[in-house]
């Protein structure tokens, strides 16, 4: 990663830690104290993508990326066989469709 994004990143994080909202103004004035030239345009990008967002939750839940699929896969066990059987159909309706057979020719043809 180079220096600047680097320096980009730990000033988000100062800020977040700090309870300032990210704007590309503080990450330039901050990366600028620190001697690192940062383009307005990737502070600009960078607040823009952090707008909104709460870094501290996002740090925290950095290793647990499959607590999601999990809720959504409680309520289909809920509603028994009856809501599996059209998700069964739909899986193979779609590897039909994927199939390459019906083009009259092989990948080593």
């Amino acid at each position: 990663m180079a220096t600047s994004e680097l320096a980009a990143t730990y000033a988000a994080l100062i800020l977040a830690d700090d309870g300032i909202e990210i704007t590309s103004d503080k990450l330039v004035a901050l990366t600028t104290a620190a001697n690192v030239e940062l383009e307005p345009i990737w502070a600009t990008l960078l607040a823009k993508a952090l707008e909104g967002k709460n870094v501290k939750d996002l740090l925290s839940n950095v290793g647990s990326g499959g607590g999601a699929p999990a809720a959504g896969a409680a309520p289909a066990a809920a509603g028994g066989a009856a809501a599996e059987a059209p998700k069964e159909e739909e899986k193979k309706e779609e590897e039909k469709e994927e199939s390459d057979e019906d083009m009259g020719f092989g990948l080593f043809d």
